[in-house]
């Protein structure tokens, strides 16, 4: 799940699908030549300076000043009017994105504003928003957002700070477990000093690098409306919240459509940040029940934008009329975010998956190369790290300042020595001629699987058919029978031959009756307990098909009995929330370039048993210990060599199968929309700057394209 959460402040260029977390842009002290310092005795009692500014950033100065009269990778003049249709897979029941309770809506965010931004060329800059201006004292206990006070929400009643405190009390209060758990620490108060005016205090275990943007990448609802309507946070709804951005629930139709218009009454429309944004007078969403279906309806006209998850449908669905009339435009546009670490991952909560000779063994029989060439079409590179095609990817052996942080650890007996040595753990490679692994993997994985106590051996036998008094019962019975016969006959040829006949029956009943049956080898690996070493994959999209089979045929080559169980999307959601019902499942880990104590709702020992992030249950000290080296980094430098030293341990924990990634957006979409000549490198940027053509838009209805 995506969450706009306390440190989740939403880039100015969103994803149409997503939302762009803090590691990116979660940023604390304010750096620029606009910014003011000043004493300010009422604000702060101590005497100490204060920082006044338009916004923050930790390292380096602020891409824009307060005087900034539009974003620079936006079209300022673009037009504003027509429609953008895109496409969701599955159902929905709720407006709500904050719960784990129910399946939201698809971009149900759009309709909700935080205090603080960020921009989608600036990596650590946060810029007021529904602000003025900011203060904070140089070691940030504490700040002030000085709030704008033309902000309202969409029903035209103003924003105060009021609402800004109900808001950050709902989440601390009603948010998912795995924020609450490591954000609600972190505040020691929050003092509404005006209508518009409004100070939080921080305690003093807070990361002092991150509590600006922890107070201001909260998303602003109306307090009036929640105690009119009695909503919780923790609910599914089919009422949106009551918000201040850009757009509102249109209409909708359960499990089929959604729609979102241009909110009429947006405060902002003129927001040197909304120029050249927020162009399309509706945003319409389809849903459809698999993906086949969604792209058979997009090459109808049923809808008109879509990204391309699917390599296969990439590389050979897109040869139909639309693409060769030139109604359907088919690009590749950059993508210059960390790549998204896309995997399968163990759930550790089942105790044979405690074991890391057995999910290196299971890893082993993943082989990405014959998938890239023979299933994805070459248009993927493999993932080996969290922070995979940036900077904090750790790269060689550990440089001295990274082996300062895991010698400790080693010490300890947390970790082995060969890190500090090592080069950080890298994705098997396998040959791309044939899906099966060679001889020598084979063998190094059935070597992993013996030391961890997975043998092929013999099933256990079955259990007699009959319980086995009653089987000796009845041998004794015959055995009687062929008694009497020889008393009745007398000495001699018939006598003896009944004898024989009922010993042999009555051995016959008691052997084939009344002991455990020896069952024919099945080439199945067994524990010492008998039990057979079983793996399932939970899936819900009949486009993993074709990726899960063939790693599942190599895995029951090996001798364990996997298997692909592929449930609709609804059973999916629910497995996947506790109690936790899979052995493997896919989990994408989306990183930022400034991760700080967000990291702890994916790896932190504390989250591990309710998390839609730290899915895989991760509990490990040497990650734990680690965690706060990040999130108390003060320089660039520092940042990077924690994040290094973090990435090592992580690969090396081995919980993941490592997927694939690419470094550019695959995008269809019909000719009737424009995007500036220049993308900014961090967002695509569909539902925010770009733009509709009606006069192209008329040419393709009357071509019949639409």
């Amino acid at each position: 799940m995506q969450h706009a959460l306390a440190r989740t402040l939403r880039r100015s260029g969103a994803d149409p699908r997503t939302w762009l977390t803090a590691p990116i842009l979660a940023l604390a002290l304010a750096v620029g030549l606009e910014a003011q310092t000043t004493a300010e005795p009422t604000a702060d009692p101590s005497g100490d300076a204060v920082t006044i500014s338009h916004g923050v950033s930790n390292f380096g100065e602020l891409r824009y000043g307060p005087d900034m009269a539009h974003l620079d990778y936006v079209n300022p003049d673009a037009p504003k009017g027509g429609e953008i249709s895109l496409w969701s897979q599955g159902t929905f029941d709720s407006f709500n994105i904050y719960t784990r309770q129910g399946v939201p809506g698809a971009n149900t965010t759009i309709m909700y504003e935080s205090i603080l931004v960020s921009t989608a060329d600036d990596a650590y800059g946060a810029y007021c928003y529904l602000c003025t201006t900011i203060e904070y004292p140089e070691n940030r206990d504490w700040v002030i957002f000085n709030l704008r006070d033309d902000v309202t929400f969409a029903d035209g009643t103003p924003m105060t700070a009021e609402d800004v405190a109900f808001s950050f009390n709902l989440f601390l209060e009603q948010g998912i477990v795995e924020y609450r758990d490591v954000f609600a620490a972190f505040l020691d108060e929050v003092e509404v000093l005006g209508p518009h005016r409004i100070r939080f205090t921080f305690t003093e275990n807070a990361p002092r690098r991150e509590v600006i943007t922890f107070a201001g990448g909260t998303p602003v609802f109306s307090r009036a409306w929640f105690e009119e309507t009695d909503a919780r946070l923790d609910e599914a709804t089919d009422v949106p919240f009551l918000g201040t951005g850009p757009y509102v629930l249109d209409s909708y139709e359960s499990n089929r459509n959604i729609v979102y218009g241009r909110n009429p009454n947006f405060w902002g429309a003129e927001h040197p940040f909304n120029i050249g944004r927020h162009n399309f007078d509706r945003v319409r969403v389809e849903y459809f029940a698999d993906a086949a279906a969604a792209l058979e309806a997009f090459k109808a006209g049923e809808y008109t934008f879509r990204i391309e998850n699917s390599s296969k449908e990439w590389a050979t669905s897109y040869d139909f009329p639309g693409i060769d009339n030139g109604w359907v435009r088919k690009e590749e546009l950059p993508d210059g975010n960390i790549g998204l670490a896309q995997s399968f991952v163990f759930n550790l909560r089942d105790p044979k998956f405690q074991d890391p000779r057995l999910r290196e063994a299971i890893r082993l029989m993943f082989n990405f190369e014959w998938s890239n060439q023979t299933l994805f079409y070459g248009l993927y590179e493999r993932v080996n790290s969290f922070w995979e095609n940036s900077p904090l990817e750790a790269t060689g052996v550990p440089t001295e300042a990274e082996a300062a942080l895991l010698q400790p650890l080693v010490d300890d007996g947390l970790l082995d020595a060969s890190i500090l040595t090592a080069e950080p753990v890298m994705a098997p490679v396998n040959s791309a001629d044939t899906n099966t692994p060679g001889r020598e993997v084979y063998a190094r994985a059935l070597e992993l699987l013996a030391e961890a106590g997975w043998v092929e051996a013999l099933p256990p036998p079955l259990p007699p058919r009959l319980p086995p008094i009653l089987a000796w019962g009845l041998g004794a019975v015959l055995v009687l029978g062929g008694v009497w016969g020889l008393r009745s006959k007398g000495a001699g040829g018939a006598g003896y031959a009944a004898l024989g006949v009922g010993v042999a029956a009555g051995a016959a009943c008691i052997v084939l009756l009344g002991l455990p049956r020896a069952q024919a080898p099945d080439g199945k690996l067994r524990n010492a307990e008998g039990t057979v070493l079983s793996v399932t994959f939970l899936e819900r999209s009949p486009a993993f098909d074709r990726i899960i089979n063939p790693y599942v045929e190599n895995l029951q080559r090996l001798g364990v009995d996997a298997e692909l169980e592929r449930v609709d999307p609804a059973q999916y959601t629910a497995r996947r929330r506790p109690p936790v019902d899979f052995d493997i499942v896919n989990q994408s880990f989306s990183m930022g370039f400034e991760p700080g104590v967000d990291l702890e709702q994916w790896f932190a020992s504390r989250t591990a048993e309710d998390s839609s992030r730290n899915l895989m249950a991760l509990q490990s000290e040497a990650v734990d210990r680690l965690l706060p080296a990040v999130a108390q980094a003060e320089t660039l430098d520092e940042l990077t060599t924690a994040v290094h030293a973090l990435d090592r341990v992580l690969r090396a924990e081995g919980f993941w199968v490592p997927q694939w990634y690419k470094d550019r957006h695959t995008v269809a979409y019909y000719d009737m929309y424009r995007y500036p000549e220049t993308l900014p490198p961090f967002d695509l940027g569909v539902l925010s700057f770009w733009w509709f053509d009606a006069d192209r838009a008329a040419e393709l209805r009357a071509a019949g394209a639409l």
